[in-house]
Parts: C-alpha cells; structure tokens; sequence
C-alpha cells in the first residue's frame, strides 16, 4: 500500500481593518538611536550634542526605566523642559491584570494612539516564571493576518500591525511591573527567577504572526538586544515562534544582526515581502 503524504491546508490571508495613527504626544519608549536623533535635531539640539543625548536618554530609557524626563539628571533643565513638552515616556496602558498560582502573569495592555469612532486596541502579554528564567511572551500584531484552526487569534479579526516601539512597550510594562529595574522592588507573592533579572527570555507567541510584521519585529529586537540597554542579548534569548517559518525573513533578520531562534508550527511555506 503506497504511502500517502498530508498537505498542510492552505490559509487565508487577512487584510487589516483599520491604522495606527500616533499620538498627538509621541512616546520616546520603543525608539531606535537613529529615531532619537532625528528627533533631537528636529527640536534644535546642536548636531555636535546629539550622539551624546541619544547616548543619555538610551540608558534614563532603557537601562534605567524612567518615567519622567525630570529624572533624568544629566539632561540640562532646559532640554528636559524642551522634551516634556513634546514627547512623554508612556507605555502601553494595563487595562487589565491576572495572577496565577504558578506566577504566570497575563495583562491587556491598550495601546496608545485612540481613534474617535474606532474600538481600542488592545493587545495581551504574558510573563512565565520559572526559578531560573523569566519567558515573556509579546505580541505583534492586534489580532493576526492568518486564520490557523489551532489558535484563538486566528479566529478574531486582523486589525493592524504593531509599531516596534509597541512592541518594545510591552516588554518595558513587564520589566516596571515586576520591579525588573536596577533598585526595583520584585513581587514577593510568587515564584520569580532567582538571578538579577526577572525577564531573560523574549518569545513572540502572542498575538499576530510576527514574520508578516518583519520590519517592525526586527527594529524591536534590536532594541531588546542591545547591551546599552534592556540587555536581552544573546540570540539564544529570543525566539519567534511562527506559522510560516520564512528563509527570507531568517536571512533579513540575520543581515540586521537581530538573529532570533524560529520555531515554526506547521510546515514551512515560501513567502518573501
């Protein structure tokens, strides 16, 4: 009896129902150094100044987790004023938040940016601790391009793509709401990692299928990655799991130096943007 070789079905590509529209008050969390400089310039600081502000604001950001530009001591007065003014240093907003008995945290975070007449859109995290890592699982997309059987996003509307300093916020809302901050207070009412960081572990298993959001999942990454920075930076630390496993998308994310681990969940299929 000759064996017989199973298809994997095809799958129905989404379009997206509505935009990202920024905010009035743009947030500086989520962006690249090159974003901030241009931003810096935009607002008059002297080009000879601007290597060494991006620097500042990299580590008050990233590194530290400030909240307010006030915080930020190296910064003149002046230029603090300046950045208060225009810009904020918000994150996704935790709408809701669940507890397990394990540690696992779950929170849906709405994203900033609201449009009149539109639902808000909100996008679900989720922190899985263990005694020696901390896995945070981000999402990518508000609800997701594909309609896989397997997976309840699969079932919902595709409402657009995530901005990457969306999905850096939501690893910043995890990192300030378990005390993941140098001189931060961690929970003590469930299991935590037992070394210097509550977050070592990024995996994109939320919502959305993050290699039809290349851009945007590899600018993110690079933020996590950096050194200066969040410090998630050993490719061994991040891992996109992904129902279409892409050797062109591998080999974009591998020239932007943010090589993640891939973990396809169906056969993988050829797709190239």
């Amino acid at each position: 009896m000759e064996a017989r070789t199973e298809i994997a079905p095809a799958f129905v590509e989404k379009t997206p129902l509505e935009r990202y529209v920024a905010p009035d008050k743009p947030s500086l969390v989520g962006l690249t150094r090159a974003q901030l400089a241009k931003l810096l310039d935009a607002i008059g600081v002297p080009e000879t100044q601007c290597k060494m502000r991006v620097q500042q604001l990299w580590h008050w950001i990233y590194f530290r987790g400030f909240t307010e530009f006030d915080q930020m001591s190296s910064l003149s007065k002046e230029l603090r004023a300046k950045l208060a003014q225009q810009f904020t240093l918000e994150r996704p907003q935790v709408m809701a938040e669940q507890i397990s008995v394990d540690g696992t945290r779950k929170w849906l975070l709405r994203l900033p940016g609201e449009v009149q007449g539109e639902r808000p859109h909100e996008v679900e995290c989720v922190y899985i601790p263990d005694t020696e890592r901390g896995t945070l699982c981000v999402s990518s997309q508000v609800g997701c391009t594909l309609t896989c059987s397997f997976c309840h996003t699969g079932t919902q509307r595709f409402v657009r793509n995530l901005t990457s300093d969306e999905i850096v916020g939501q690893v910043m809302v995890a990192r300030d709401r378990l005390g993941d901050w140098p001189g931060g207070t961690r929970p003590t009412d469930s299991v935590i990692p037992s070394g210097d960081r509550c977050v070592t572990n990024i995996v994109l298993m939320g919502m959305g299928e993050p290699l039809y959001n290349l851009d945007s999942v590899r600018d993110a990454l690079l933020i996590v990655q950096d050194g200066e920075g969040i410090g998630i930076s050993r490719a061994s630390r991040s891992t996109i799991s992904t129902r279409c496993a892409m050797r062109c998308s591998s080999y974009k994310m591998a020239r932007a130096s943010a090589s993640p681990n891939v973990a396809s969940l169906s056969p993988p299929l050829a797709w190239c943007q």
